[in-house]
């Protein structure tokens, strides 16, 4: 186990005429944060250079050629290109686009051969990213690829977890999407999550209808009764703590989901509207699922404040700290899962 060794925590920048590079060096410019992790941030000395003058931030950097180069206790810059691209604060540029690509590729090469321990992804614009090499809605489904598991978009802050069962999907098509494996899939991620990467031992998931009032018995659409209702049925019968369907009108201004660890909504504005209405800026998203850790902030590319200095680094940094928590996490579990008599010991206090 890593106990001694800072984790090298991986950083793609993200649109570089938003505010990611912003956000992680308002971050990394608090010098205290050097004592959790040593950041690795994939761009290039000039790009980084560029926004720091910019910006007005105090930080200083070390550039290296290769992550296995970065050196604790400082700000790391892996020079991932050698050109200028031109920065231009607040447009949806392609060349944007392009230098967000390289730097999240380069960033999750280096984390799938171990340079980096866990990643944090700085927000990208899902259009000017797409390419003939590129065609991916967003950075779950390119990391879905990428990396080994099956992932489960998970927005998580300290009194609210909320998982998708379809994401990036159009709302038309999503009770075709929903079937009883999809279901099932979903449960069992997040369910894992919560036990390997949270550190709860017996986590009660709820399930929020497909339709308005969980489909009224049928009266508005039949999915929640045909598909929601007899497959949470059989996963409970089986030993799984999950519950619903419930409407999800009144599920979040009712508290009622102060009960359960964690929530699962059939897509992707059910979740998230009241996810990040109760948690912004304290929220992060995180990718459930797969052998590697990676986490990005609750928010966008935040054009309409880019190059002026006044974003919020607040969620960039719960960001951070959540990756090194989960990756934490996964390092207790699977020890004490090896161990036959901690195994037993787990199986006891569920």
């Amino acid at each position: 186990m890593k106990e001694k060794q800072k984790i090298k925590l991986g950083i793609s920048i993200g649109d570089i005429n938003g505010i990611g590079c912003e956000v992680a060096l308002k971050t990394f410019e608090d010098p205290r944060m050097l004592e959790f992790c040593t950041p690795i941030i994939f761009a290039s000395n000039k790009t980084i250079s560029q926004q720091i003058k910019d910006l007005g931030i105090n930080i200083k950097f070390n550039g290296v050629r290769d992550a296995g180069q970065a050196l604790e206790g400082k700000v790391n810059i892996v020079n991932v290109w050698k050109e200028v691209p031109k920065i231009a604060y607040g447009q949806a540029t392609k060349e944007g686009g392009v230098f967000a690509i390289r730097s999240l590729r380069a960033a999750v090469a280096a984390l799938k051969d171990d340079k980096i321990d866990v990643l944090v992804t700085a927000p990208i614009n899902k259009n000017n990213i797409q390419s003939e090499d590129f065609k991916f809605p967003g950075h779950t489904d390119f990391l879905a690829q990428e990396l080994e598991g099956e992932s489960l978009m998970f927005m998580v802050s300290n009194s609210l977890r909320v998982g998708l069962l379809t994401d990036h999907i159009a709302v038309k098509d999503v009770a075709k999407a929903i079937t009883p494996k999809l279901i099932r899939n979903k449960v069992a991620i997040m369910e894992k999550s919560l036990k390997m990467d949270f550190g709860i031992r017996r986590p009660k998931i709820a399930v929020l209808g497909i339709n308005p009032h969980s489909g009224d018995n049928g009266t508005i659409g039949e999915e929640d009764d045909k598909i929601l209702k007899p497959t949470i049925k059989e996963l409970f019968d089986k030993g799984t703590l999950v519950y619903g369907p419930y409407s999800a009108d009144s599920f979040f201004g009712s508290d009622t989901y102060k009960s359960f660890d964690a929530v699962l909504a059939a897509y992707h504005d059910q979740g998230l509207i009241p996810f990040k209405t109760l948690s912004f800026g304290k929220g992060v998203n995180y990718t459930a699922g797969l052998n590697k850790v990676r986490t990005s902030p609750d928010h966008g590319t935040a054009y309409e404040i880019a190059g002026k200095g006044k974003a919020d680094e607040n969620s960039f940094k719960e960001a951070v700290f959540t990756a090194i928590q989960v990756f934490r996490n996964r390092e207790e579990y699977m020890e004490l899962t090896k161990n036959p008599l901690q195994k037993q010991k787990i199986k006891r206090g569920n």
